[in-house]
């Protein structure tokens, strides 16, 4: 499975958090949700902190971006990120797929 920039960069942080938003506003989605994250992409840049690409990568995803999904992403985030076996796939879980 190739990964979106956006999760390359959350759980491996490859690509770089400036390549993922570079990556991420070239390949737009057309989710009417996703519009506000990616004009504040294109006005803080890198300096975004990573609750706000977790917050667009659940709206890529299908979900909302309420403060449950967030910190449930989060978690998920962390423990895929301690190495926690299986948490790579809850944290793909709570995200939801990308259609392409």
């Amino acid at each position: 499975m190739e990964l979106h920039p956006l999760d390359g960069y959350l759980l491996d942080g490859i690509p770089t958090k400036a390549d993922a938003i570079a990556a991420t506003l070239r390949d737009r989605s057309p989710e009417p949700r996703a519009q506000p994250f990616y004009r504040a992409l294109e006005a803080v840049g890198v300096r975004a902190a990573d609750e706000a690409l977790l917050a667009l990568r659940l709206v890529l995803g299908g979900n909302a971006a309420a403060d449950e999904t967030i910190v449930a992403a989060r978690a998920a985030r962390a423990q895929a990120k301690s190495g926690e076996p299986e948490a790579r796939e809850r944290y793909f879980d709570v995200m939801g797929a990308i259609e392409r």
